[in-house]
């Protein structure tokens, strides 16, 4: 027994040892990108980024609830090029109006659905994918399409309710819905925040929302939680990987105390700390793979980070508004890989 403890000691420090070594190849150069006031307001807690076009599109998590706008900002891209290059350069932005929320979230209320705001976002030429989080006793989430025209989004009265997942003991998981989306293969997939027990999947719908949920894709464990996602190579895609250190529900969202090296990234000396990180998403027939791409340092990871796009050799990074210390504000980063 103590023979067969020791290879299994020997083969968790190798485990650990590669994985490390494997984490340091990947590296970037952070860029902070210099916000007009409009767009850092806290409240307009972002959730999503999105390259498309000339522009990135920024999605606000559009709290009607609490009397915000229904809105999805852009910049213009050759504007955060000078910015990343001319860190005193402010960019310029523009509003694209959401028309119809408050119907639909009206409809999801007369449901016994609580709406709370938008998670994810996939625009296709002119066709707009949205992904709507709910209470956490609402045991539904919903997908909804418009279509953009002259700087507005005019939703459709055609949406799609997804049952959320459920823990092992069909408890609702706290604060958790279908994060990221993405469209792969003329399909929309619906990645669940949560993906930290066996069993998860990958949900797959077409993008008329006419057929409900027709696939799904298993999905290889994953602890903390899963913000957003953005394609970045043939089957393979880059997603925000963070975990909060917060009480209460949130510890939904640690890992059990057995799982020593997760536990490693996430505690010090016994006390939880924040922790967020790219990992990258592998697809295959049998469904997603991860690995660890690149730890945020130290200083960035007391922020919320909900939105990531693709962009050239590196990425954009936005966090809701949550940050280290208040007072709160949403950041955009750039972080340009450089090996």
């Amino acid at each position: 027994m103590r023979h067969d403890h020791t290879i299994r000691l020997l083969l968790l420090t190798a485990i650990l040892l590669v994985c490390s070594a494997q984490a340091q190849t990947t590296s970037f150069d952070i860029y902070t990108i210099k916000l007009p006031e409009a767009i850092a307001y806290y409240d307009n807690q972002f959730s999503g980024l999105q390259v498309s076009g000339k522009k990135l599109y920024l999605l606000s998590e559009c709290r009607i609830q609490d009397k915000r706008e229904a809105v999805i900002y852009t910049i213009p891209l050759p504007e955060l090029d000078r910015a990343v290059k001319d860190t005193t350069y402010q960019p310029s932005f523009e509003k694209i109006m959401i028309y119809g929320l408050d119907t639909l979230a009206a409809i999801m209320k007369q449901a016994n659905q609580e709406y709370e705001g938008l998670e994810a976002f996939v625009i296709k030429d002119d066709m707009v994918y949205l992904s709507v989080e709910t209470n956490t006793p609402s045991p539904l989430a919903y997908i909804l399409k418009g279509r953009l025209k002259d700087n507005t989004i005019y939703l459709s009265t055609t949406f799609l309710p997804v049952a959320k997942p459920l823990q092992p003991d069909d408890s609702h998981i706290y604060n958790a819905s279908f994060e990221s989306m993405m469209l792969f293969r003329k399909k929309l997939m619906l990645f669940f925040e949560y993906n930290s027990f066996a069993g998860n999947y990958v949900y797959i719908t077409n993008p008329s929302l006419l057929t409900g949920i027709i696939d799904s894709r298993p999905m290889q464990e994953l602890p903390f939680r899963i913000t957003d996602i953005t394609p970045s190579g043939k089957n393979s895609f880059t997603a925000l990987n963070v975990f909060y250190k917060g009480e209460g529900g949130d510890t939904i969202y640690r890992v059990s105390g057995e799982d020593s090296s997760n536990n490693m990234l996430i505690k010090k000396n016994g006390v939880y700390e924040d922790y967020s990180r790219l990992i990258t998403l592998q697809y295959n027939k049998r469904g997603f793979t991860w690995k660890s791409l690149w730890e945020f340092p130290v200083e960035y990871r007391g922020y919320n980070w909900e939105g990531i796009a693709k962009y050239k050799n590196g990425y954009f990074v936005i966090n809701d508004k949550y940050t280290r210390r208040r007072p709160y504000r949403s950041t955009l980063l750039y972080i340009r890989q450089t090996r």
